[in-house]
């Protein structure tokens, strides 16, 4: 069909307009009558749609890459006591740090990468300004901004170092070399062209810089040499790491070691039944959680996989896929926890005694909590009155009524104390009162008596009563005994029986007929079928009373058993009393360890869900079906942690699931079939961006240079940056947070122009001509750039260094680092200005 069409005495062709030749693939149709504005709309939001969809495909090929370079082998580890005499571990082939620069940093920088490539061949094999100006802008954005926000982010006085140093000052050397380099190529070796062995040579860099790094990583010429255990064999550049060290047969020593590396700060690999005894420990600790209904199941086996992936670290990829999956609504890495549960920490539960445990009686600070501050008191029968504190917590805000009556035990109304009902009213803000009970002397001997004072809430008509709790201590005994004897001490009970999943055995010690002054009594433990320190922790110890005390207690530690039926005791014996008091009648207690049979099936289920849950957030589906389940569904799934967001995000990027669910999962055949068909996607989105922004810059006017290092380079590096947020803070190195950007600036330069390069120089000398390449304002912007990030690393290392910045790249002292954050971020705007301004042609500057 023809495109000129007759208006008036004029022959218009409709595929000839204002933009229209800046894209290979775009425009689809004719956009000849569109306004200039709708058009720039369209492309704009059109950019930000292929973004995430590239986002979405790199999530892909990423998941490919971690397969590839988890892949491992079997070695065997000589071991005498072992069966056959030796031990079988499972390695991984991929040297970290190779992994790291090669596919790694190639899954992360694909975009950029193949942007220039796709331009430069696509242009005839003539150069353009989006793709180096693309892999300059991304660069920056990656080393200043992102560092920057990093440098922030930790909580202070927290800090993050990076630990692979050797292999930082190595990458950190070529960050700047690269750039360095791509400007002696384009204005000094041979200005404004390329020849083929410059382009070789750019490329060639690339195994140089992995091959460099590996060196530094194993400290190779810079101390003494390590040692390679036994059978170990070499991988991806002569050196196998162990993976997650799976021994296939375990020594019943279960706390042997092997060590693999002799490098300071490589580790040790872990055996199965480690990592094991860990899941079911924190199984453990989360089902003490759920024993006392503080947390439902389900929620403490995704807090079980949230804390496990906080202890575990993790690859820059990791956190890249996982920042994608936030961006797009889709299945997360680490489940999130409800927030009611998020601030609740098993660790710091763990060290109490649970049978002084409660649920929070606040509901989450609505209501206001009534108590005793303590459960029992006691007064000689001489002092005329006793004194009993009642404190509310929680919500203070409000005016609160709390009914207070005494109750008869031993002691009696009348005869003994004065009957006491009355209402005690806090006023706003208002945390302790004090009651004052009046007891009757009447001269007479007669044995210790009690009575108790109980709270309670009074019904109000106008409803206030609603927002009021009690605490756990709501009933009070008060002691009436006998005035001036210290009293004698002795158990409450001769014997006590109690479950392992407890952390404690609580034995109470009371003091009887008298306690005035300050006592003490010895104690120690007599092993009977438990044995100390293998079932429990006691041994001997001095037990105090304060003046006036009646009750102590004495906390034994229990450890945990994996035997099916439990059944083992032993004994608790007080000794030789001080300060005038005797022993009574119940010097002796049998404390008998037993199976908590509930408890066990609370941690067998959370321990089967965990584990469930652990095959849900694996970065890949084992499936094909399971990846059209993640992609037709929000939040893979998990529709109750879903939130408003995620579906929006969901809705965006539906579309684009759906089709790149058709990609093989990962696991077929190491990975390598999702890996190039994922790249090949990624290749014809690239195509696409490069339609889009060309069209776009000069829809609104703005040339391809200016284009390509903002709006093109920030819709590359958005992931990055929420991933290397997140790694900063969940990680204990700086490494997988602005340890690995050095290196992926460098392959964007060794690749992303090696390669286009070469191929270029090599088709045009074939034709008898040559590459020609201008430098135009890359030229400029490689040198700003160059600078910005050489001041930008001399901040890192100077912050590694001084104790005022915190001794380390990341965190710190709170202003430093705000400061420091706020630098390396106005280094990118000035980056941005100056480049800007001399492509506008504002500023002249010729080198």
């Amino acid at each position: 069909m023809s495109s000129m069409i007759t208006v008036g005495n004029e022959t218009v062709d409709l595929n000839e307009y204002f933009c229209s030749d800046k894209g290979l693939l775009l425009p689809l149709v004719s956009e000849y009558t569109w306004p200039i504005g709708g058009r720039a709309f369209i492309y704009l939001l059109g950019l930000l749609w292929i973004f995430m969809a590239v986002a979405i495909i790199a999530d892909v090929f990423m998941c490919s890459i971690e397969r590839i370079t988890s892949k491992t082998t079997t070695i065997r580890i000589a071991d005498s006591e072992a069966e056959g005499g030796y031990q079988e571990m499972e390695v991984k082939v991929w040297n970290n740090t190779v992994a790291n620069l090669s596919l790694l940093a190639l899954g992360t920088s694909a975009p950029e990468i193949l942007l220039s490539i796709i331009e430069t061949v696509g242009n005839g094999f003539k150069a353009g300004d989006l793709g180096p100006g693309t892999i300059v802008g991304s660069a920056a954005f990656n080393l200043l901004v992102i560092s920057g926000i990093c440098v922030m982010s930790i909580p202070s006085p927290d800090t993050r170092r990076v630990a692979e140093i050797k292999v930082f000052f190595v990458t950190g050397f070529t960050c700047i070399f690269a750039y360095v380099w791509m400007a002696i190529v384009l204005m000094v070796s041979s200005p404004n062209v390329v020849d083929i062995w410059e382009g070789v040579v750019t490329l060639v860099f690339f195994p140089v810089l992995i091959l460099v790094s590996y060196l530094a990583d194993r400290n190779f010429c810079m101390g003494k040499k390590e040692e390679q255990p036994q059978g170990m064999v070499g991988f991806a550049l002569g050196k196998a790491e162990p993976s997650s060290g799976l021994l296939k047969s375990e020594t019943s020593d279960r706390g042997r070691k092997y060590q693999t590396m002799s490098d300071e700060g490589d580790q040790q690999p872990e055996t199965t039944g480690d990592k094991e005894e860990d899941l079911r420990r924190l199984a453990r600790k989360l089902g003490r959680e759920v024993r006392d209904g503080d947390i439902p199941e389900d929620e403490a086996a995704k807090m079980a996989i949230a804390r496990m992936n906080e202890d575990q670290s993790h690859d820059r990829g990791w956190y890249r896929i996982n920042a994608t999956r936030m961006l797009t609504g889709g299945r997360k890495l680490i489940p999130r926890v409800m927030t009611t549960f998020q601030d609740l920490s098993a660790e710091e539960r763990a060290e109490k005694d649970s049978s002084v445990r409660s649920k929070d009686h606040t509901a989450g600070g609505t209501k206001a909590v009534v108590e005793f501050t303590a459960a029992a008191v006691s007064v000689l029968e001489n002092e005329g009155k006793v004194r009993i504190g009642i404190r509310r917590y929680g919500k203070k805000d409000i005016p609160c009524s709390v009914m207070v009556e005494t109750i008869n035990g031993t002691a009696l109304a009348g005869e003994d104390y004065k009957a006491f009902k009355e209402v005690v009213k806090f006023a706003k803000e208002e945390e302790l009162r004090q009651i004052y009970i009046e007891i009757v002397d009447d001269f007479e001997w007669e044995p210790d008596e009690f009575f108790f004072v109980k709270l309670s809430i009074p019904e109000q008509e106008d409803g206030s009563h609603e927002h009021i709790a009690l605490g756990n201590v709501c009933i009070n005994q008060v002691t009436i005994i006998n005035d001036d004897e210290p009293g004698k001490l002795e158990f409450a009970k001769p014997s006590l029986v109690v479950k392992e999943s407890f952390y404690s055995a609580r034995i109470t010690v009371n003091r009887v007929n008298g306690c005035d002054g300050h006592v003490s009594v010895k104690w120690k433990t007599t092993d009977i079928t438990a044995k100390e320190g293998k079932d429990f922790k006691g041994k001997e110890g001095v037990l105090l009373f304060d003046n006036q005390e009646i009750t102590k207690t004495i906390d034994i530690p229990l450890f945990e058993s994996n035997k099916k039926e439990r059944d083992e005791c032993f004994a608790i014996e007080l000794g030789e009393c001080d300060g005038g008091a005797e022993l009574g009648k119940i010097k002796k207690t049998i404390v008998t360890i037993v199976n908590d049979d509930e408890f066990n099936g609370i941690v067998s289920r959370l321990l089967n869900m965990t584990k469930a849950n652990v095959g849900a957030m694996a970065l890949t589906s084992h499936r094909w079906v399971d990846q059209f389940k993640d992609a037709m569904n929000v939040n893979g799934g998990d529709l109750e942690t879903a939130t408003f967001l995620d579906y929006v995000l969901h809705f965006l990027t539906f579309g684009w699931k759906l089709i790149f669910a058709f990609v093989p999962p990962a696991k077929y055949l190491g990975g390598w079939p999702c890996f190039l068909l994922s790249l090949a996607v990624i290749g014809l989105l690239t195509t696409i961006i490069n339609d889009l922004a060309g069209t776009f810059g000069c829809l609104i006017g703005l040339e391809d240079a200016i284009t390509a290092i903002t709006f093109v380079a920030l819709g590359t590096s958005m992931p990055d940056t929420f991933a290397s947020k997140t790694a900063a803070l969940m990680e204990k190195t700086a490494d997988s947070s602005v340890g690995n950007i050095n290196g992926s600036n460098s392959v964007n330069v060794f690749l992303g122009l090696g390669l286009p390069w070469t191929i270029a120089s090599i088709y045009w000398a074939a034709k008898g001509g040559q590459f020609d390449y201008p430098a135009k304002s890359l030229g400029f912007s490689v040198v700003i750039y160059s600078v910005c990030a050489f001041l930008a690393l001399s901040l890192l290392l100077v912050r590694r260094y001084v104790p005022a910045l915190g001794r380390a790249e990341l965190g710190g002292p709170k202003i430093p680092k705000i400061i420091c954050g706020i630098f390396l971020i106005s280094l990118w705007v000035i980056y941005i200005m100056l480049s800007a301004l001399q492509v506008k042609g504002i500023i002249k500057v010729n080198f």
